[in-house]
């Protein structure tokens, strides 16, 4: 049994709007978390399995790869200009 757990979230100053997707792609909880590293750890602390966990690039990314990389299987931080081109 696979218990991968894909993260995605998007970071904004207040707020993280996070989904949270099995294996196959099918979300699997949603959910909007103030930008404060308490809120955030207690999220990810409450998901089992492993945790792949990705964001883009931005004005709080280095911060967040250094709360969350403790913390999950993998930390993955995009450039959004890399995929337009």
């Amino acid at each position: 049994m696979n218990d991968a757990k894909y993260i995605g979230l998007d970071v904004h100053q207040a707020t993280i709007s996070a989904a949270v997707l099995d294996p196959t792609g099918k979300l699997i909880m949603e959910s909007i978390l103030e930008t404060k590293a308490a809120t955030i750890l207690q999220f990810v602390q409450g998901l089992r399995g492993s945790l792949h966990v990705t964001f883009e690039e931005g004005t709080c990314a280095t911060w967040m790869h250094d709360l969350l990389k403790p913390h999950v299987t993998e930390v993955l931080v995009c450039n959004p200009q890399l995929s337009r081109q």
